[in-house]
C-alpha cells in the first residue's frame, strides 16, 4: 500500500509529553516491528507519531527479592539476557530469547508485545500470564496496576488515554517453561505455544498463546491439575491426557495452521512443558 500523507514524529522527553501527544491523537512508537508492517497488512501507517524510546525510566529491569520490575521499553533480547537464570522465571526468559529472530529481538519490546491487540503469536504474553503478571498504566495523573488477564480483556479501552510504563512480576514461581511450535523454522510465527510455571504453593497455571486471538490461561486444565493426587499430574503423560480432555479452545485459522491443528497439537505441548516442569521441580 503507498500514499502521500505527510507525517510527524515527536520524540517524548517525558511521559507527560508523550501523553499530551496522544490525546492530539498521535500513536504510540516503540519499537515499532509491527507497526511498520501496517502497509503489508492493507492498512496505513498512523499520521502522526510519538516515540518514547528516549524515556529511560521505561528500560530498566529491576530484579528484586519479591518482585521483577520491566520497563515497558525494554526490548526482547534485554530482557532474555537479564532473566537468564533466575529461577522461577525460566518462561519469560525463554520466551524473549526465541521470539521472532534476532534483529527483531534487538528492537521489540514487551510493552509493545503486550498492547499489539492485533498480534496473536507474541511469545511473552502466555510466558507473563502464567507467572500472574501484573501491568502498569500511566495516565494524566493517575497510575493503574490491572493483572494481565484483565488488561488483555480490556486492552483497547485501558489505552485509550494511557501508556504502558512497567510490568511487574512476583517471585512466586519455584519453575516455569515455555513451549512453543513453528511449523516451518526459526522466525516463523509460532502454531500455538503453551507456558507452565509452579507457583511456591505447589498450583501449576498454564497459559496459551497463538491458539485463539488473544491468550489466556487454561483454567480448565489448571483446576484439573489441582485435583490430582497432591495437586498436581504425577507424570507427563497424565498432564498431556487432561489436557485433551480440558481441550476448550476454539482455534483461529491463520496462514501458519488451520484452527483446528492448533487446538490439535495442545497436548503435546503440554506434555513436553510437563516434562521439563517435573524434572526441574524433582532436582
Amino acid at each position: 500500500m503507498v500514499d502521500n500523507l505527510e507525517r510527524s514524529l515527536t520524540v517524548a522527553g517525558t511521559i507527560g509529553e508523550a501523553l499530551a501527544a496522544k490525546r492530539r491523537g498521535a500513536a504510540i512508537l516503540a519499537g515499532g516491528t509491527w507497526l511498520m508492517r501496517d502497509p503489508r497488512r492493507g492498512i496505513s501507517l498512523p499520521r502522526d507519531l510519538v516515540s518514547v524510546h528516549a524515556l529511560d525510566g521505561l528500560k530498566a529491569i529491576d530484579i528484586d527479592v519479591g518482585t521483577v520490575t520491566i520497563g515497558a521499553s525494554v526490548t526482547h533480547e534485554a530482557l532474555g539476557q537479564a532473566l537468564r537464570g533466575v529461577a522461577g522465571l525460566e518462561a519469560i526468559a525463554s520466551a524473549a530469547s526465541v521470539s521472532a529472530n534476532p534483529a527483531i529481538r534487538r528492537v521489540a519490546t514487551v510493552g509493545g508485545n503486550l498492547c499489539t491487540s492485533d498480534f496473536s503469536a507474541a511469545d511473552l504474553v502466555p510466558a507473563l500470564l502464567a507467572v500472574d503478571a501484573i501491568v502498569e498504566l500511566r495516565a494524566d495523573h493517575a497510575q493503574m496496576r490491572w493483572p494481565l488477564s484483565s488488561f488483555l480483556a480490556n486492552r483497547q479501552e485501558l489505552l485509550a488515554d494511557a501508556i504502558m510504563t512497567r510490568i511487574l512480576v512476583p517471585r512466586a514461581t519455584t519453575a516455569s517453561v515455555h513451549i512453543r511450535l513453528p511449523l516451518r523454522r526459526a522466525g516463523d510465527y509460532p502454531v500455538a505455544i503453551v507456558s507452565c510455571a509452579l507457583s511456591s504453593k505447589g498450583r501449576i497455571n498454564v497459559a496459551v498463546g497463538s491458539v485463539e486471538d488473544v491468550a489466556r490461561r487454561w483454567t480448565s486444565l489448571e483446576d484439573a491439575f489441582s485435583k490430582e493426587p497432591g495437586g498436581r499430574p504425577a507424570t507427563a503423560q497424565i498432564a498431556a491426557s487432561l489436557a485433551r480432555e480440558c481441550n476448550d479452545f476454539n482455534g483461529r485459522d491463520g496462514i501458519e495452521a488451520d484452527s483446528w491443528y492448533r487446538c490439535q497439537v495442545l497436548p503435546a505441548l503440554v506434555r513436553r512443558g510437563m516434562e521439563t516442569l517435573l524434572r526441574e521441580d524433582a532436582s
